[in-house]
């Protein structure tokens, strides 16, 4: 049982690659598959990648919360769930990129992807020197608001692949509330990303 957590974490990372090669297909970028895709089975691939989007996104608080409760938490625990957040965030965004222009989202998508490297650059040098940088409150609150907007995000991007309606109110409203959410979530990163940049830097010259 005790395993169980660094198994959701695991699948995440693989949901993850899956998601990415979904989008990528959909969109005609796997050579001697995408181009005998008709509509349908892009449609298909969308959604799927959406599916598996969100359920990756919820074993981001299962695992977590499993190794808590089980007493299970490990050093490959800790390893590879900040490695799986990045992933899926990163494979999100470009899967986002996939489908098509993304004037709203395109600013506030590289925001995210900058903060994210060079976060994981700050950790990678301050490992090197004994520094550990925990992640804070504000950090896992951000984490959530990423993986919500951005699965709201790709549910307008891939809108049609739902058969939601075209007409009417629902889709302005939603998109509204999507690309809001998205900015927040950036804004939120690009705190964080400061406040570990400060804790780094603070560290290395004590």
């Amino acid at each position: 049982m005790k395993s169980l957590p660094n198994i959701l974490t695991g699948s995440r990372l693989a949901m993850a690659l899956f998601m990415f090669v979904a989008f990528a297909a959909a969109a005609g970028a796997v050579p001697y598959f995408s181009n005998r895709l008709e509509a349908d089975a892009q449609f298909a691939l969308q959604r799927w990648a959406v599916y598996a989007f969100v359920l990756a996104a919820v074993t981001d608080f299962f695992d977590g919360w499993l190794a808590r409760k089980l007493d299970a938490v490990s050093v490959w625990g800790a390893i590879l769930d900040p490695i799986g957040d990045k992933v899926l965030v990163c494979g999100a965004i470009l899967g986002l990129m996939s489908l098509g222009p993304q004037p709203y989202v395109v600013l506030p998508a590289g925001l995210i992807l900058f903060r994210e490297f060079t976060v994981s650059a700050l950790r990678e040098v301050g490992a090197g020197k004994g520094v550990k940088l925990p992640v804070t409150l504000l950090a896992k609150w951000k984490t959530t608001i990423q993986l919500t907007s951005l699965a709201m995000e790709l549910i307008v991007a891939a809108w049609g692949a739902f058969n939601l309606p075209q007409d009417g109110e629902l889709r302005p409203w939603f998109e509204i509330a999507a690309h809001t959410l998205f900015w927040i979530a950036a804004l939120i990163t690009l705190i964080t990303g400061a406040q570990y940049w400060e804790q780094t830097r603070k560290a290395l010259e004590s």
